[in-house]
């Protein structure tokens, strides 16, 4: 059983996500004795889903309106676009997948997933491996060897982003579900380390060669989580186009959050595949594609 919730698109507070930027708007206030107060559209549930996890500990989804900004308009993209969040109480990745399976078969897709781990696919598809390459600081040589152009200062991340984009993910079947597991460590993210040391608990699925949904096993070391947060606000305040408020207190809901996994789910592209269209402009009404 999930308990469907309905959590607000308006916050004062948002995780700091370095990846993205946000929508800024003012609460104005009808009174001289008060100030306006600014307010940021969620980019994602995630932030109140997670606080009422942390004092339900119930399974529970959403399907709701987000937005993201500073990102290009396309055919998979829109800055307004919505979303399914759900999460498993005593579940990790590998559950969630299990979930996942289940929704697509109740919507009759009916096709058998392929499931490889994303060292795999670099193996596969971009032609070397990742970790032998990462450890011996040969990436932007990988990177060059490929065709790709680049900033010599580029992380080890961003350079691994690079490859993936143009190496990787072009290649992934269109046929049949993909699965890529086992996230490097070096991508930044929430998720719970694997026992390897190299890699976290999250997988991203890929329908038709669209990236359409990304779970983690959730993190729960409010410390880990703490120092993540701290990071990630640095870059913010350093790079961020739009620069949001973040809740120092938020890592406190992690003291006794529960062993979970939650599964973010584009719907907009999802409905977009299930019909055969090319764009989500055919499937958002009002898009802001052609703006």
């Amino acid at each position: 059983m999930y308990l469907e919730v309905d959590t607000p698109l308006l916050s004062s507070t948002l995780i700091p996500e370095s990846c993205l930027e946000v929508f800024e708007t003012t609460l104005l206030v009808p009174s001289k004795y008060t100030h306006s107060q600014p307010l940021w559209l969620i980019p994602s549930p995630e932030f109140w889903m997670k606080k009422l996890i942390s004092t339900h500990t119930v399974n529970m989804y959403q399907l709701c309106h987000c937005f993201r900004n500073g990102e290009s308009r396309g055919r998979i993209h829109n800055p307004e676009f919505s979303m399914l969040e759900y999460y498993t109480m005593e579940a990790d990745y590998t559950d969630s997948l299990e979930i996942t399976k289940e929704l697509f078969a109740h919507l009759s897709l009916q096709k058998p997933f392929i499931q490889m781990t994303v060292a795999e696919a670099f193996e596969r598809y971009a032609g070397f491996d990742l970790f032998d390459t990462v450890q011996k600081g040969t990436l932007a040589f990988q990177a060059q060897k490929l065709g790709l152009e680049f900033n010599p200062q580029w992380s080890v991340s961003a350079l691994y982003d690079l490859i993936f984009v143009h190496a990787v993910e072009p290649r992934l079947s269109h046929d049949n579900p993909v699965v890529l597991m086992d996230y490097p460590t070096f991508v930044p993210c929430l998720a719970k380390k694997n026992s390897d040391g190299l890699t976290v608990q999250r997988w991203e699925l890929y329908l038709d060669g669209v990236e359409l949904a990304n779970c983690y096993s959730e993190e729960t070391d409010p410390h880990y989580v703490q120092q993540f947060f701290d990071h990630e606000s640095l870059v913010k305040k350093q790079s961020a186009l739009v620069p949001h408020a973040v809740d120092t207190e938020y890592w406190k809901i992690f003291k006794d959050f529960p062993h979970c996994s939650g599964v973010a789910l584009g719907v907009d592209r999802l409905i977009m595949i299930l019909l055969g269209s090319h764009s989500i402009d055919n499937v958002i009404p009002f898009s802001l594609i052609g703006y």
